[in-house]
């Protein structure tokens, strides 16, 4: 691949590129509740009911006139149609009512897949193409992923109400009202040129500053002209979907403090200046309060679009405003993240499109190889003794590394005819390789490919498999790790 300048690839390496998926491999596990007391919950701490058993109960006295026997459920049911009013009066509730349920979050009517980024696919298939190594597909799936530079997110509604879009790259939000209130804070960048510069320092003598409890921000003190303006306009952009204005201004305070005093002073010097960007003539605004009219009277009506399906990036998908919409995604991703099939579809299909070739191997695991795999036929005249040898080997010991492999072969024969052996074995070896009739695992594993069983021969298999019991072992899974880390190239947007 030709170098690129830092400022446009940021380049990853996955040193540990398992060939394997984690549950097949890994087993899970069991949790065991043989142990559980139920202390866990509660800090170490039985609870129950009733004082501990090292000190005596305390008896209440009971002034109560004495009522005859048959009369006492009558008397159990009116204390407890007492304590029931008395938990209404509080406002306190009652643990003995049933079928008490705590009410779920709606699912948002939204269907959320995974596709891989172009850019990072691109540079992927190229990296693949270079060399004439194997890689999982499922590796490859999870690689992309792992980080939100190697996929997009796409969002399909499945009815009503549709998804709303700020321009056509901007956030996304199922709530078209939340949408145009916060329009402006979510797109101002792209219609105002932003610059804060220093005013003349403000005189006057101030005894006092209204300061925001919620957060922390300094509005001045109650006489200065631009605290209405400014406490409005705090209020609309941060809290007023949490309360009403009059209980937000319950939580502005009053401070004498002298240095808070003084911070205020020196904040209120910085003032943020707005120019549009898309007029022939640009128009400069000294306030927040003033750009924020200016673009809903001239750029917001058009900026809002329902659609029914819409692509993001997988860094805008990860921080949404809508909450809703947010934690979709966020739970479509954990799952798609334990078990990619969808983005290993998607990842199959693009891979043939580009030329590279999709193979199943051992339980059926796919993967994909520049190389077109395929059996070798050894009846085929010719043949020398290495590439028989190599076959054989390959054969018997399945998945060996290429060290183990040469060692296997060469054997304890003298140094001076070791190293033509050598050399002889590598370039049967690659020839192989490149023919498709070895795989060469980017582990550095080596395998033969699957051959094809014909009908007979599987029924013939079948049969003594038969007479093994239910409860023998499984066939033991060949683990692959990496050793030769895959170096992968994001390019940065």
């Amino acid at each position: 691949m030709q170098a690129m300048s830092s400022s446009t690839v940021e380049t990853i390496d996955l040193l540990d590129l398992k060939l394997l998926p984690a549950w097949v491999k890994e087993p899970a596990e069991p949790r065991s509740y043989a142990a559980y007391t139920g202390e866990e919950e509660s800090g170490g701490q039985k609870v129950g009911h009733g004082p501990p058993r090292s000190r005596p109960k305390r008896r209440t006295p009971n002034f109560e006139h004495p009522r005859p026997n048959g009369d006492k459920r009558h008397c159990v049911a009116g204390r407890n149609r007492a304590g029931s009013i008395a938990r209404r009066a509080h406002g306190t509730k009652d643990r003995r009512l049933p079928n008490r349920q705590v009410p779920a979050t709606r699912t948002p009517p939204v269907t959320v897949g995974f596709l891989p980024y172009a850019v990072a696919f691109e540079n992927v298939a190229t990296q693949i193409k270079s060399g004439s190594v194997a890689y999982s597909l499922f590796a490859l799936a999870r690689l992309f992923l792992d980080k939100p530079v190697g996929y997009e997110v796409r969002l399909t509604t499945k009815g009503e109400p549709p998804l709303y879009q700020l321009g056509d790259n901007g956030t996304v939000s199922l709530d078209r009202e939340f949408l145009d209130q916060n329009a402006f804070r979510f797109a101002h960048r792209d219609f105002y040129q932003i610059e804060v510069v220093e005013t003349d320092p403000i005189k006057g003598n101030f005894s006092n500053v209204a300061r925001c409890r919620l957060s922390g921000t300094l509005l001045g003190p109650t006489n200065y002209h631009n605290y209405q303006p400014q406490l409005r306009t705090l209020y609309e952009q941060r809290f007023r979907r949490r309360m009403s204005f009059p209980d937000y201004q319950r939580e502005i305070e009053i401070v004498s403090d002298a240095a808070l005093i003084e911070r205020w002073k020196e904040e209120v010097r910085r003032v943020t200046t707005y120019t549009t960007l898309h007029e022939e003539t640009p128009v400069t605004f000294s306030s927040t309060l003033e750009a924020e009219r200016h673009f809903r009277s001239h750029y917001l009506p058009q900026s809002i679009r329902s659609v029914a399906e819409v692509t993001i990036s997988g860094a805008m998908s990860r921080r949404l405003p809508d909450r809703r919409l947010s934690q979709a995604i966020e739970e479509a991703w954990a799952r798609e993240s334990r078990s990619p099939s969808r983005m290993m579809q998607e990842l199959a299909s693009r891979f043939r499109e580009n030329g590279l070739h999709v193979f199943r191997h051992r339980r059926g695991m796919l993967f994909v190889s520049p190389i077109r795999v395929r059996a070798f036929v050894h009846e085929q005249a010719g043949v020398s003794s290495s590439v028989n040898a190599i076959l054989e080997a390959l054969a018997a010991t399945p998945g060996i590394n290429r060290k183990q492999f040469f060692e296997s072969l060469i054997g304890d024969i003298a140094p001076e005819h070791a190293e033509p052996r050598r050399l002889a074995l590598a370039s049967d070896l690659r020839w192989l390789i490149n023919e498709g009739y070895v795989i060469e695992f980017n582990d550095g594993s080596l395998d033969l490919p699957r051959a094809k069983v014909s009908p007979q021969k599987t029924v013939a298999a079948a049969e003594p498999a038969t007479s093994f019991s239910t409860g023998s072992s499984a066939e033991p899974v060949e683990q692959f790790r990496t050793e030769a880390p895959l170096q992968l190239i994001w390019r940065q947007h």
